[in-house]
């Protein structure tokens, strides 16, 4: 089953202010990778840049943040399109989802995902075919 990653959990990665959650995403995303799981979005690939390198208490360069990002392409990356992007839009008015959310999960029912993992939706909630997992939960 493909797996979705929102950027909030990829972010974890890389912030060693929460020594628990970098772990477990390590853990998580090591397992998708290591499965062939992961599918990731432009989206997530953009936000991931800009909040390592501008947003954490000890951003990265950015030639390591570059690498980071190279490493994630290797796996699925769902394009944002115009058409993404209007059944982003809908949903979001929809299932009352907040805009950056609702392409989230276009995203991944673009990429045939299965599930999401991300501490930004409604953990066990289904969308579509796609289960959203919050990683992080107790």
């Amino acid at each position: 089953m493909r797996v979705f990653v929102d950027t909030n959990v990829l972010v974890y990665l890389f912030d060693a202010e929460d020594p628990a959650k970098q772990q477990r995403a390590r853990e998580v995303v090591s397992e998708l990778m290591g499965a062939g799981a992961l599918v990731v979005s432009s989206q997530v690939l953009s936000e991931l840049y800009v909040t390592v390198t501008r947003k954490l208490a000890y951003p990265l360069e950015p030639a390591s943040a570059l690498r980071a990002l190279a490493d994630l392409a290797v796996y699925p990356v769902v394009a944002i399109d115009a058409a993404l992007v209007l059944r982003a839009a809908a949903r979001s008015v929809a299932e009352q989802v907040a805009f950056w959310d609702a392409l989230i999960l276009e995203a991944a029912v673009e990429a045939g995902a299965g599930a999401v993992y991300s501490e930004d939706l409604q953990h066990g909630r289904t969308y579509q075919g796609v289960t959203v997992h919050d990683p992080f939960a107790g």
